[in-house]
């Protein structure tokens, strides 16, 4: 299974040939869509405020703000909610554009993640930053303070992180390599999610090791509202914290029962969706808003079809599902994006937070379709 760095690298020789627009809709008043407006979106806008930074290889959506990893110097850049300071510009104060986070501007980033109110930067050489909310110990700097700029968490100075993962209140990390102890956790545990005990515990500010991955080779983490979730080499998958659906919650991770090997992996707030190797989606949780019209398998679910559409359903409060209304929907359906050239084939990739989406579509002359990228 492919390591998130070498899944990067890809990205960056695909986007040497390809031409790349970015798509956003839903909640905006915190200016999270980066259209430049304090308004919801309830149809898909192309933006082009992000195009001055080059081609962006990945985004991280939060509460209601958005990381941007770009590779031309391999930077990051965020827009929206600040007020917590989570967007690393040293001060609490929202940002309608896109804006380069300066404090990391003489490091190499390559990746990112951006929780309800907190963020996460991991460098090429293994150091790991967090800035915003701080107040159940999610920053990881044995403190229950706020940041407003990016912080060193101290606690990896000397080991090699790989990847952050920042939920509504916690934090992971995946160390880098074949190491005892893959997978870090802090901030809130009511429900389990930082997978440090077997009882829950309120909170930590300290990054502690997270039980029960000891011999289990761990490339990908994820954590979203209270759940967390892990997948091994071998597509595995692990999950706990709060329980989906009637299930409930899990202090410590919990090996999932799949009949195929897993790809892809993608929290929501009460549900899971899971990309198998073989480009199947099951499911995980409740039906609430009809986010899982089918409690187990379909054929064609989640976010990008093989020719690159994009199909969305659930809650639709706020116009997250780009249809041109605020419905709720318990089908699938198809969003409209233009297409630039009908000789071109487009790969989508949807990447969503609290009440909004956005869709990084790159185009390619090639007739060879790539795989599909699975996000809730």
């Amino acid at each position: 299974m492919e390591t998130a760095m070498e899944r990067t690298q890809q990205a960056v020789q695909e986007d040497d040939e390809e031409q790349q627009e970015i798509w956003s809709w839903g909640a905006g008043t915190d200016g999270q869509l980066a259209t430049g407006r304090l308004q919801d979106e309830h149809s898909p806008q192309l933006l082009c405020s992000l195009s001055a930074f080059g081609p962006i290889i990945f985004l991280s959506c939060g509460g209601a703000h958005v990381i941007a990893l770009s590779p031309g110097m391999w930077k990051s850049v965020d827009v929206g909610r600040g007020t917590s300071g989570q967007l690393g510009h040293g001060e609490m104060v929202s940002s309608l554009q896109p804006k380069a986070v300066k404090a990391l501007e003489s490091f190499t980033i390559t990746h990112v993640s951006a929780g309800w109110n907190h963020s996460g930067f991991v460098s090429g050489s293994g150091a790991i930053y967090t800035c915003g909310d701080g107040t159940f110990g999610q920053l990881g700097h044995g403190d229950f303070k706020s940041q407003c700029s990016p912080v060193e968490v101290s606690f990896f100075s000397s080991i090699h992180v790989e990847q952050v993962a920042c939920g509504m209140r916690h934090s992971l990390v995946l160390l880098k390599g074949n190491v005892d102890h893959q997978v870090y956790g802090f901030g809130s545990g009511k429900r389990g999610q930082l997978g440090i005990s077997r009882e829950k515990v309120k909170s930590t500010s300290l990054p502690q090791i997270t039980m029960g991955l000891r011999n289990v080779r761990i490339v990908n983490i994820s954590a979203n509202g209270d759940h967390s979730a892990a997948l091994s080499a071998d597509g595995s998958l692990y999950t706990w914290g709060r329980g989906f659906g009637c299930a409930s919650d899990a202090c410590i991770p919990q090996h999932v029962d799949v009949a195929l090997s897993l790809k892809e992996v993608a929290l929501g707030w009460n549900h899971a969706l899971l990309l198998t190797s073989e480009g199947e989606v099951s499911m995980l949780g409740g039906d609430r808003h009809g986010a899982l019209s089918d409690p187990q398998k379909t054929s064609l679910m989640g976010d990008a079809s093989d020719n690159g559409s994009v199909m969305t359903w659930g809650w639709g409060e706020h116009g997250q599902l780009g249809l041109g209304d605020t419905n709720d929907q318990a089908v699938p359906q198809v969003v409209s994006l233009a297409h630039k050239s009908a000789e071109k084939h487009p790969t989508s990739r949807v990447y969503c937070g609290s009440g909004f989406s956005f869709v990084s579509r790159t185009y390619n002359s090639d007739s060879q379709m790539r795989p599909r990228k699975l996000k809730i």
